[in-house]
């Protein structure tokens, strides 16, 4: 089937059973009109825990670019955080746990909103036709109209890059699948802070099954059709 405003092939890869179509190729899951593209955390104070931060950058600018050309909708996330006197007793025990500190009164507040560490780094700065969701967990469909933008698009599928691979992009893509959505992860545009945990979650994601596992390159000949 080709689609006659884009001229995109489209089909090959699908099933249908019981009335529903289920995608089985990375094309057909990529299709623009029906993906979205969530760039995970990639603030200054994250990315500079990041050893190959420049890569990282580099390659989830290339997959901005893609979606960007092809009309993918484009959603940021950023992590905050709330002022100490304000955390729940389950932040507190996660920022001591971080930040490595004995008593809960050393706990500091690291990713206040407006702080320079928060925002998205300048070379990926959103646009004025993308969105910015502020989040306090590691999923990003938890506390945040993620999923309400999504649905309400008739989007079925969501494509994450970003950091850090361990922390916060495997519970998205986790997430995404228990929702109903088909996962796609673009492997060579996210990062670890630790190589060894973000193998591992990598391999977890592949073990489950649920997700698309991509590259860069990949995910270029996956959202032109498969050509």
């Amino acid at each position: 089937m080709t689609d006659a405003g884009t001229g995109r092939r489209y089909g090959a890869g699908v099933e249908r059973l019981h009335g529903l179509e289920v995608p089985s190729t990375l094309a057909d899951v990529c299709r623009p009109d029906r993906l979205a593209l969530v760039v995970y955390d990639m603030q200054e104070g994250i990315l500079n825990q990041i050893d190959d931060r420049d890569r990282v950058v580099a390659r989830v600018g290339e997959v901005l670019d893609l979606a960007r050309g092809t009309g993918v909708r484009t959603l940021f996330t950023r992590h905050i955080t709330l002022p100490v006197e304000l955390m729940g007793s389950a932040q507190l025990r996660m920022w001591r746990s971080w930040q490595q500190v004995d008593r809960l009164e050393d706990v500091r507040s690291p990713f206040p909103p407006e702080a320079p560490q928060t925002q998205i780094v300048s070379e990926l700065a959103p646009t004025s036709r993308e969105a910015v969701l502020d989040k306090l967990t590691l999923s990003a469909f938890a506390g945040t109209p993620l999923e309400l933008v999504l649905r309400g698009s008739a989007v079925n599928a969501v494509a994450v890059v970003g950091v850090a691979l361990e922390i916060g992009v495997e519970p998205t893509v986790r997430h995404a699948g228990d929702l109903g959505f088909v996962p796609v992860v673009i492997t060579d545009a996210c990062g670890a802070g630790d190589a060894v945990a973000g193998t591992r979650a990598l391999e977890t994601l592949k073990f489950l099954g649920e997700a698309l596992l991509t590259d860069v390159a990949g995910f270029r000949v996956a959202v032109a059709g498969g050509r």
